[in-house]
């Protein structure tokens, strides 16, 4: 019989995987900044059409902008942790689904541990 498993996939913190990952946050900062921008120009936009409230119009616009400026924030708390983490510290990437093969007499504690694949610079390091 196979049953699904989630397997933990984390990578290590190299020079190369530091430096990617900041240009990551950084171009995801960009994208929002520029939704950000845009979001101000349509509202001004709308605001001279007339076509709608402007108190509930601002007050959406308001909030998507909002939205953006949370996730910015998040993203330069990220980059400040990513500086902060040393070299070699493995950081958890996603979650994976595997199929898993038992059968009767298997150990089920053998089989029940959560196994993790370790990526070094893209490339499979290891699985426990």
């Amino acid at each position: 019989m196979q049953i699904i498993q989630s397997v933990v996939v984390k990578q290590v913190l190299t020079e190369k995987s530091k430096e990617k990952l900041f240009e990551k946050f950084q171009a995801q900062k960009l994208q929002l900044q520029k939704e950000r921008d845009q979001l101000l120009f349509e509202l001004k936009r709308l605001e001279k059409s007339k076509n709608f409230s402007p108190s509930a119009l601002k007050k959406h616009f308001e909030k998507e902008i909002q939205m953006r400026q949370e996730k910015e924030k998040l993203l330069d708390f990220q980059i400040e942790q990513l500086h902060i983490l040393p070299i070699g510290s493995e950081l958890k990437e996603k979650e994976v689904q595997a199929l898993l093969e038992i059968k009767v007499g298997d150990i089920w504690d053998d089989k029940n541990g959560q196994p993790t694949i370790i990526i070094r610079d893209g490339i499979i390091d290891e699985i426990r």
